[in-house]
C-alpha cells in the first residue's frame, strides 16, 4: 500500500476528475492509495479545506502558511490556536522561496520562525518548502531546533548535500512527480542516492503531473506513477517501495492511526 504524503484536495478541479471528491479517492485507493495528507496553504482557507476532507477518515490535514502568500498577514498566535486542533496532523507547509519571492525575505523568514516555534511547541512534524534558499532554509531550521519536531522537505528539488543536512535534522525527503520530467537528471542522481528510510512520495497534486500524465492535472491516484518511477531508480520492486514509504509516514506523523482502505 501507499500514501500521498502532499496534496492539496481542496485545490483539485473536480469538475474535471468526476465531479466529486468521493470518486478522486476512490479512484486512489483502487490503485492501492491508502492514506492521503492534504495540506494548508493559507490560513484563510483553513476552514473550509477542514470540512471538505472531514468525512474520510483516511484522509489528514496539516495548517499553516505557503511562503508566497504573503498577501495573509497571520500572526503566532492564531496559527498556535489553529494547529493546536487534535485533526491537525503536521505545521505548513511553510518555508522559503527565493525563485519567485526574493523581494518578502524577511517576511518568509519571520514567517517561517512562527512556524518552526509552533512545531516544535506542539511536536508536530514540519513540512517544508524550499526554492532557491538552501542556506537560509537549513540555517533557520538549526537556529529554531526544528530536529525536535522533525519534518519532510516536499516536492524536493535541491542537492544531496542539502538533503544530507535536512536528514541529519531529523527530516525526511518527500518526491513528486517531478523526476519523471525529462530535465530532471539531477534530481534522478539524488534520489538514487538518498537512503530509503528517510524518503516518502507524493503528488503534490493538483499540480506536477508524472509521465504519463504531463499536462494534465495531477491526482492522489497519480503517486502510483511515482513510486514505480523511484522504485525503478532505485532497483527495487514497487511493493518494497512502497512498504518503506509508507512506514516512513506513518513514523513521521505519529498522530495518524493507519486505518485499511473502505
Amino acid at each position: 500500500m501507499l500514501v500521498d504524503s502532499h496534496c492539496h484536495l481542496d485545490r483539485l478541479k473536480l469538475e474535471d476528475l468526476g465531479g466529486s471528491l468521493d470518486k478522486v479517492l476512490t479512484q486512489a485507493r483502487a490503485k492501492n492509495i491508502e492514506h492521503f495528507l492534504c495540506v494548508c496553504v493559507t490560513l484563510n482557507d483553513f476552514a473550509q479545506m477542514a470540512q471538505a476532507v472531514q468525512p474520510y477518515s483516511d484522509v489528514s490535514i496539516s495548517c499553516g502558511v505557503h511562503p508566497l502568500y504573503k498577501e495573509e498577514m497571520f500572526d503566532k498566535a492564531e496559527l498556535l490556536n489553529l494547529a493546536s486542533q487534535d485533526k491537525v496532523v503536521a505545521i505548513g507547509e511553510t518555508g522559503l522561496d527565493y525563485f519567485y519571492s526574493e523581494e518578502t525575505k524577511p517576511w518568509q523568514q519571520q514567517a517561517f520562525r512562527h512556524h518552526c516555534q509552533v512545531a516544535v511547541e506542539l511536536d508536530k512534524p514540519l513540512i517544508i518548502h524550499t526554492r532557491n534558499a538552501r542556506q537560509d532554509t537549513l540555517d533557520i531550521l538549526k537556529q529554531e531546533q526544528a530536529d525536535k519536531c522533525g519534518g519532510v522537505l516536499h516536492c524536493f528539488t535541491e542537492s544531496l548535500a542539502m538533503a544530507k543536512a535536512a536528514i541529519d535534522l531529523n527530516f525526511y525527503i518527500s518526491i513528486s512527480g517531478i523526476v519523471t520530467f525529462g530535465n530532471a537528471s539531477e534530481l534522478r542522481d539524488v534520489v538514487r542516492a538518498l537512503p530509503l528510510e528517510r524518503l516518502l512520495v507524493e503528488t503534490d497534486s493538483p499540480w506536477l503531473a508524472p509521465k504519463p500524465y504531463r499536462g494534465k492535472q495531477n491526482q492522489p491516484a497519480y503517486v502510483h506513477e511515482v513510486a514505480q518511477f523511484i522504485a525503478d531508480l532505485k532497483g527495487i520492486s514497487l511493493a518494497e517501495l512502497a512498504e518503506i514509504t509508507t512506514n516512513n509516514f506513518y513514523n513521521l506523523f505519529k498522530q495518524i492511526k493507519r486505518n485499511k482502505v473502505a
